[in-house]
């Protein structure tokens, strides 16, 4: 039996940060792999 579009995208797991590990807040249209924090240390 397939799986409906909306049980499978509910069960992807959360995207993590791959510099710490941390869950990302994901957004609509971001593609972003880090988290805020290490973003923020990469302009430093």
């Amino acid at each position: 039996m397939l799986m409906s579009p909306v049980e499978f995208f509910r069960n992807l797991p959360k995207k993590e940060c791959p510099e710490c590990g941390q869950p990302i807040e994901e957004q609509a249209e971001c593609y972003i792999m880090e988290c805020d924090h290490c973003l923020s240390k990469r302009d430093e």
